[in-house]
């Protein structure tokens, strides 16, 4: 297997961590980014201890005239370019949209959608010389299905679709493949908060009766980060138990 260059966004925790431990173990050279460090250092040490080699950054994406600084530090870190990038990093901000205020609906569309855009633009003319590339775009569920109190995060994720779809066909000839994966709800702190009777209701509308694991999403991009699925490009690979279906 090729030892590739690969970065992930919000690789602190949750998704973002198992996504880099997954390329890690895969034999990847990982640089995990995100605004807490030390959270990033745990990360990192636990792939050193496993033999793998990996770096931090810090990465704000809610400041986006920083983000090219940012992935200049990590390409000094490795010595060369990024070659696999995950846009996994996203917030929410969510209520219904006759109250939303402007500034969260912008908020959120910035870090999630705007903010992948911007770190896509930072890898692509190295890959496009290297022909060979991978670029996998964390949407969402709910962009394919809606959901109630949740207009901007819906905007943003739904966007990424887009932007992927839109990307994979103005690169896919030099190789380099553009991807999402779509989770359903996953096991993370972002549902932690649930009720237990929301959780229910959950998971009433999954056919698989189960909600899904961090990992279970990270096998799907470590898939998409690979040799094998060097001729997929421009999908959506769902992760979702069965709860939409495309």
């Amino acid at each position: 297997m090729t030892q590739r260059n690969a970065l992930v966004t919000g690789a602190s925790r949750g998704i973002g961590k198992a996504c880099a431990l997954a390329l890690a173990a895969a034999g990847h050279r990982v640089v995990l980014a995100a605004r807490d460090l030390t959270k990033l250092e745990e990360v990192a040490a636990q792939i050193r201890e496993a033999g793998g080699t990996a770096f931090v950054v810090k990465l704000d994406l809610a400041d986006l005239d920083s983000i090219p600084a940012s992935f200049k530090n990590a390409t000094d870190q490795l010595g060369g370019p990024i070659q696999i990038l995950v846009n996994n990093a996203g917030i929410t901000k969510d209520g219904l949209s006759m109250r939303m205020k402007r500034a969260d609906f912008e908020t959120v569309l910035d870090t999630n959608l705007t903010a992948a855009f911007v770190a896509i633009q930072q890898v692509t003319p190295a890959m496009l010389r290297e022909r060979w590339g991978r670029i996998i775009n964390l949407s969402s569920v709910v962009a394919q299905a809606g959901n109630a109190g949740q207009s901007n995060y819906v905007a943003s994720k739904a966007g990424l679709i887009g932007l992927t779809k839109a990307l994979a066909q103005e690169i896919a000839s030099r190789n380099v493949t553009v991807n999402a994966v779509a989770p359903g709800f996953i096991e993370t702190d972002m549902t932690a908060v649930l009720s237990a009777e929301v959780k229910e209701r959950i998971l009433q509308g999954i056919p698989m009766k189960r909600m899904g694991s961090a990992e279970d999403v990270a096998a799907a991009v470590r898939f998409l980060a690979s040799e094998e699925a060097g001729y997929i490009t421009g999908h959506v690979l769902n992760v979702n138990g069965g709860m939409y279906m495309s």
